[in-house]
Order: structure tokens, then C-alpha cells, then sequence
């Protein structure tokens, strides 16, 4: 055998396993894209440079979406050692203890609040240092950003006046407030999961890590899965596995190398001539994910990165400053300020977030606008849509289908015409007035009726890249994985990543998927 454990995909989840298991046994991990030796991966502001670049995104695409009015959008996946952890926001949320306990309550145990708290605490290195809630000398670092807007103060304070409450931690279990996002960032630099937790375990000897190295299938015998066929420099090579083969390849990659393999959806599976090993339906289903609308105000008398950044001297300012000191507009993750708000009275708990921005733009990969502006991104947390990922090929290189089936339902609908109408409400509150703010996106032509806001938030809908689910976890038995994430019907065979989430949590998804990885290592060495 090879190793003990082979572990398809080197992102957020699969580091932090190579991390775990190679401290007790053999590990050899597989990662389709390259290493993280690519300057914008490491500076913060970067993620505007990989996103929709090959050398660190799939460069995914959905398809064209109903609920979207007909658009197809990017779909950004990291693709290079730390996966999405190394292209993404950089931004420290949980979600909340509900989220959690839903989980529980779904019959599956272990993964409650109380559960899961101690492996969110685990790798974790708060900036303010451990209490209850968190912890310190951890891999994870939790920082403080380093820059500050007065654009963004000033939101805050309209959002308090709005009725929200104020906060500076969104992870207590209970995320309803305003304030400043916390961030995994060390000393100005994006801190991913190849630097945290791959590097310091490849130096003990146990772990092989293999880049551009695309999986193409799993290698079965009867119902037993015992290796991995990939794709390496041209050559289809294999790997066997003594213990158990570990798919980490995401909520898009898992599902696709499954279906790959003859395991899924049965008559689809024959539709593309795949032998079919096990028919799974939910392999592939179950997909989701949050939409954000992306809401914008023209300003005055305020200084946004728009302007800023639009002089070759404005860029070399905010070079400098990010040279000498790590602070400044370099070192801003997307979103600085947030919120987490409810769509209503009659909803339990926060069921909207906010990514607000002293800056617009089209859509990420493309130049900022030519004047100052605020963009204030609200999302749903907990949409009722389902979509699905399904392969479009037996060829391991074409893009499977992504279908997250957006605003697809009556409720996510009204959520979201809410989220515009409370967005509207923030924006007039006194706080912001000598702003003197100019809605443009969706633009005050759109009337303030639920089914006019609707059709708008299908205009300026786009993904804030969180897919989960399609893979899911459960107690029943139409469930893909029991409770311990192993593959029912194939021996040796389990997923750890964000594809296994049965519900999505209330909040950004990177952070839940490393503690679900932490959870996995302890039940896997457990079992043996």
C-alpha cells in the first residue's frame, strides 16, 4: 500500500486532515492544482487576482439560472494548495449554536453546539486570547483587520439606529449585530490552510503531498474502495490505500469524482456512460448555497478605495503603506464591516448577512466604478432552494453541471425583497446623511413591492461562494453518509468537507469546514 490514508483534494478540509492523521499513520494527500507559492495568494487584497485566474480558481461557471433572470455566473473554486482558503475572504465565521443543534435534532448526534465548539476552539489562535468561546495557540489564527474606513463607521452607526444591536464577536452563538468582521490573518498576510496546517505536518516524515495531480476516479473492489486513479504531468497513475481513501475535493469536486466512479445517480450516470457501481440519488443534491445582492450607493464627501486606488499616486500610496506597515487598503479582505440581521419578526434568529464595502464595482475580475461608492451586500442564510452538481461528461476534465437553483422558492423570494427594503432603511438613516447617499443598485426605479424587488434581486443576485451540501450527512438512510461520514454502501470510503453539511450554517463556510475536518480526524483514528 501506498499509505494508510489517501486524501483527494488540498483545501481547507484536506490540510487540516493531512495535519491530524499523519501525527498517527501514513498520509498521502492529492491536490489538482499547484502550490501556494503565488505572491497574491499571500497578500490580502490578492483574492481581487485569483478569482477567475487558472493558476488558483477551476474557473467554474452555473448554469443560466431562472431565478437569476436567465444569467450564468462565475462560480470561483480554489484550485492550488489551501484550496479556497487561499483565494477566499479571509473572514472568521461559525454561524450559529442553532445551526448546529438543527443538525442534532436531525438525528445526528455529536454534531450539536456543544459538540462542535471544542473543535472550532481546537486549532484556533484568537487575537484576544482564550475564554469560554475561544481559543489561543492554535494553528487558525483569528486577527484583527488592519485598516479603517469612515464610510464604514458611519454605516455601522445607521444600522444601530436601524435597530441593530452592536457586537465585536460573531461567534458566541448568536451572530445578530453590527461590526467589524475578524479575520485569518497574521501580521498583514492571508493566512490559508496550507501554511497553517500542510507545512508544519510535512515535516514529520508520515505525509506525501502530490500536486497537479487531478483525481479522475476511485479505484473499487466490489464495494470496497482501496485507491485513487489520477492524472499527473500527462500520465494516469494509481495509488492504493491501506485504511481508508478520504475525499476533500469540495462540494463540487466530491460529488463530481463520485459520479466519475459509478456512484450516484443511476440513470443519470448511464445517460453519460458510466457503469453504475452503487445507484446514490444524493450524490450531487441537496446543493447550497447563498446568494448575495449586491446593493450600491453612490457617495459624497467620503473616501472610498474607487477613488483611491483610480491614480497611479493613490496606488503607490496605498503600496507604501502596505510596505511599511502591512495595514492599509492592501490588507483588506473583501468585506470589512458586517452585520447579521433578521428579515423579520417572525424569524428566530439572524437570517441575513451583511459584506459592506467602501467600494463597487460590476462584478469581481472587473475595474472598480469611477466614483465613490458604498456596496452593501446582504445575503439569505438560509435559503430554501436546493440545486444540484451533476457531471455533463464521463471525461474527468469537463466541468460538471452546477445548478444551485437560486430564489427558486416563494419564501427565498420574499427574503429577499425584505433584505432590499431593510437595506433601503439603513442606508436613510441620519447616520449616513452627510454622505449624501444615491441608491444605483437596484436604483430607486424599482418600486418598494415584493415582487418588483424580487425580479431586482435576480438582476443583481451573484454567488458569495459558499456551496455545501451535496453530499449530505444524515441519520436516514437516503442520506449519502452516516453520522461518522462514510459512504454508505462503499467500504473505505468517506467525505470531509463542506458537501457533507445536511443544512447550511448561518454565516461564511470556511471555518465550519476546518472544524469539520478537526471532528473527522478524531472519528477516523478513533475507528482505528
Amino acid at each position: 500500500m501506498d499509505a494508510d490514508y489517501i486524501i483527494v483534494g488540498g483545501g481547507s478540509a484536506g490540510c487540516v486532515l493531512a495535519n491530524r492523521l499523519s501525527a498517527k499513520a501514513s498520509v498521502l494527500l492529492l491536490e489538482a492544482g499547484g502550490r501556494d507559492n503565488y505572491h497574491w495568494v499571500h497578500i490580502p487584497v490578492g483574492y481581487l487576482y485569483c478569482i477567475g485566474n487558472p493558476r488558483t480558481d477551476w474557473g467554474f461557471r452555473t448554469a443560466e439560472e431562472p431565478g437569476l433572470n436567465g444569467r450564468s455566473l462565475m462560480y470561483p473554486r480554489g484550485r492550488i494548495l489551501g484550496g479556497c482558503s487561499s483565494i477566499n475572504g479571509m473572514l472568521y465565521l461559525r454561524g450559529q449554536a442553532a445551526d448546529y443543534d438543527h443538525w442534532r435534532q436531525l438525528g445526528l448526534a455529536g454534531w450539536g453546539w456543544d459538540d462542535v465548539l471544542p473543535y472550532f476552539k481546537r486549532s484556533e489562535d484568537y487575537v484576544d486570547g482564550a475564554d469560554d468561546l475561544h481559543g489561543a495557540g492554535g494553528e487558525w489564527r483569528v486577527d484583527n483587520q488592519r485598516l479603517h474606513w469612515d464610510i464604514l463607521d458611519a454605516w455601522r452607526e445607521a444600522a444601530v439606529q436601524a435597530g441593530l444591536p452592536r457586537t465585536d464577536d460573531f461567534n458566541t452563538g448568536d451572530n445578530e449585530g453590527v461590526g467589524y468582521f475578524k479575520v485569518n490573518q497574521r501580521d498583514g498576510w492571508r493566512l490559508n490552510t496550507a501554511k497553517a496546517f500542510l507545512r508544519p505536518a510535512m515535516r514529520s516524515g508520515r505525509l506525501r503531498v502530490e500536486t497537479d495531480a487531478q483525481a479522475e476516479g476511485l479505484i473499487l473492489e466490489g464495494r470496497r474502495a482501496v485507491g485513487v486513479r489520477y492524472r499527473q504531468n500527462g500520465q494516469v497513475k494509481e495509488l492504493r490505500a491501506g485504511r481508508e481513501v478520504i475525499l476533500s475535493a469540495g462540494a463540487i469536486g466530491s460529488p463530481q469524482l463520485l459520479q466519475l466512479s459509478g456512484i450516484g445517480p443511476g440513470d443519470h450516470l448511464q445517460a453519460h456512460g458510466v457503469e453504475v457501481v452503487l445507484d446514490q440519488p444524493g450524490i450531487g443534491a441537496n446543493l447550497q448555497d447563498h446568494l448575495q445582492l449586491r446593493c450600491a450607493w453612490k457617495v459624497s464627501n467620503a473616501v472610498t478605495l474607487n477613488t483611491l486606488s483610480a491614480s497611479l499616486l493613490g496606488k503607490a500610496r496605498i503600496a507604501a503603506e502596505y510596505a511599511l506597515r502591512r495595514t492599509g487598503p492592501m490588507s483588506m479582505s473583501p468585506s470589512q464591516l458586517g452585520a447579521f440581521a433578521r428579515s423579520g419578526p417572525d424569524v428566530a434568529t439572524a437570517d441575513l448577512e451583511y459584506h459592506v464595502q467602501p467600494l463597487s464595482l460590476d462584478a469581481f475580475g472587473q475595474p472598480l466604478h469611477p466614483f465613490d461608492a458604498l456596496t452593501a451586500s446582504v445575503c439569505h442564510l438560509r435559503p430554501e432552494s436546493r440545486g444540484h452538481v451533476r457531471i455533463a461528461s464521463p471525461d474527468p476534465r469537463a466541468q460538471p453541471e452546477i445548478a444551485p437553483n437560486y430564489l427558486s422558492t416563494e419564501g427565498d423570494r420574499r427574503v429577499a425583497a425584505a433584505a432590499i427594503r431593510l437595506t433601503r432603511r439603513i442606508m436613510a438613516q441620519p447616520a449616513l446623511a452627510a454622505f449624501a447617499p444615491e441608491e444605483f443598485r437596484p436604483g430607486p426605479e424599482v418600486p418598494d413591492d415584493d415582487a418588483a424587488l424580487a425580479r431586482a434581486a435576480g438582476d443583481i443576485g451573484t454567488t458569495i461562494f459558499h456551496p455545501v451540501g451535496t453530499v449530505r450527512m444524515g441519520a436516514d438512510d437516503a442520506a449519502p453518509l452516516d453520522p461518522a461520514l462514510r459512504l454508505r454502501g462503499i467500504g473505505g470510503l468517506r467525505v470531509v468537507d463542506a458537501s457533507v453539511m445536511p443544512t447550511i450554517t448561518s454565516g461564511n463556510t470556511n471555518s465550519p469546514t476546518i472544524m469539520i475536518a478537526e471532528k473527522a480526524a478524531d472519528l477516523i483514528l478513533a475507528q482505528t
